[in-house]
């Protein structure tokens, strides 16, 4: 259901399903430390506070305000209490707006726990000290425009934009960028059903679909840097979620990661944590879904345009296990520190003014 068109439909059913996805035992959740032991002398709770005073348009518009800064308290409590439990883990500038997704969607009390189980899995390497990660799998983008289209990755390589425009997306869940809480939510379904690195191929197939704009745009870096970091809000979500899978099925990350960055750096990844996870979530693998679907669009292919071409693309060396292929590819997560993120990312980033937050 979650990677179908429409996703899960309803906040009822997500509040059943998530847990599922992120195997939370939703029988055994533990209480909420007091408000008071949270702040005192924690060293993220101004910066926190400070981003979520920042996050009005992240809640519902018409909503009261006595509700509203209720849930925002809420959600200073969930972050500081995930960052509490585990001190591996560090606050990065747009961790809130992951956050008071899931607190919309299923309360502080649930919220808590499928929070901390995402930080330490699927979302660990936003959360490490340094944007090395980060940057990493950034790299991953280009690959996968490459292979798709090497006309539009010609002329954004040409152009030195680089990939900085997509940091936000990232690192959100495009929870930040995208205005209807509807798309959020979406999303939110595919990526929890699919392999961390998902968010980067929904990245990619996003500037694919805006390919005319793209190539009509002045070949410079301000000027596409400047198209790209402005998302639209009407894009045909269904279409591309579809097409986001079935790329990651024909270039799994492990094709990519030569092209990423060198496979030392797998260890120093959240691979390790994301093969536990997966072990531990071995009933459910929605991504079996997806190889299925793809190998029944390839066989209506195979009748509307030829045995040839179909033969070629069904060739492709496959393992058995999509986690087996997709871990071994995945040598990059998101992470990133709360203030040093943007600063270490204005370093490398074009010299000229970014917003990344906007």
């Amino acid at each position: 259901m979650a990677i179908s068109e429409g996703g899960l439909l309803t906040d009822e059913i997500r509040c059943k399903v998530w847990p599922k996805l992120l195997s939370v035992n939703t029988d055994d959740l533990p209480p909420l430390p007091a408000r008071k032991e949270l702040r005192e002398d924690n060293k993220d709770y101004q910066q926190v506070l400070l981003d979520v005073r920042r996050s009005l348009r992240r809640f519902p518009p018409g909503m009261p305000d006595d509700q509203r800064e209720g849930l925002q308290e809420e959600l200073i409590d969930i972050i500081l209490h995930v960052l509490q439990r585990n001190p591996q883990l560090h606050y990065y500038q747009g961790y809130h707006d992951i956050v008071v997704t899931f607190l919309l969607v299923v309360g502080d009390r649930l919220a808590t726990a499928l929070v901390e189980k995402l930080s330490t899995h699927h979302l660990r390497d936003f959360m490490d000290s340094t944007m090395d990660n980060t940057k990493h799998i950034l790299n991953y983008l280009m690959p996968i425009i490459d292979q798709v289209n090497p006309e539009v990755h010609d002329f954004m390589q040409s152009a030195e934009v680089g990939t900085i425009f997509a940091l936000s997306w990232l690192i959100t869940w495009f929870g930040h960028v995208l205005s209807d809480f509807r798309h959020v939510v979406r999303l939110y379904d595919f990526f929890l059903a699919c392999h961390p690195l998902m968010p980067i191929y929904f990245a990619a197939v996003i500037v694919l679909h805006r390919e005319q704009e793209v190539l009509d745009c002045e070949c410079d870096m301000a000027s596409v840097h400047h198209l790209l970091s402005q998302i639209p809000q009407d894009l045909p979500y269904e279409s591309l979620i579809s097409k986001a899978g079935d790329l990651f099925v024909q270039f799994p990350p492990s094709e990519l990661a030569k092209e990423a960055a060198q496979a030392a750096q797998a260890e120093r990844t959240a691979a390790s944590t994301f093969k536990d996870f997966e072990l531990a979530s071995v009933q459910q693998r929605p991504d079996t879904v997806l190889r299925q679907r793809f190998r029944e669009r390839l066989r209506g292919e195979e009748r509307l345009r030829g045995e040839e071409r179909t033969k070629s693309i069904l060739t492709k060396p496959r393992t058995n296990r999509f986690v087996k292929l997709a871990v071994m590819g995945l040598t990059v997560a998101l992470g990133a520190a709360a203030l040093a993120m943007v600063k270490s990312a204005l370093e490398w980033a074009p010299k000229f003014q970014l917003q990344i937050f906007p």
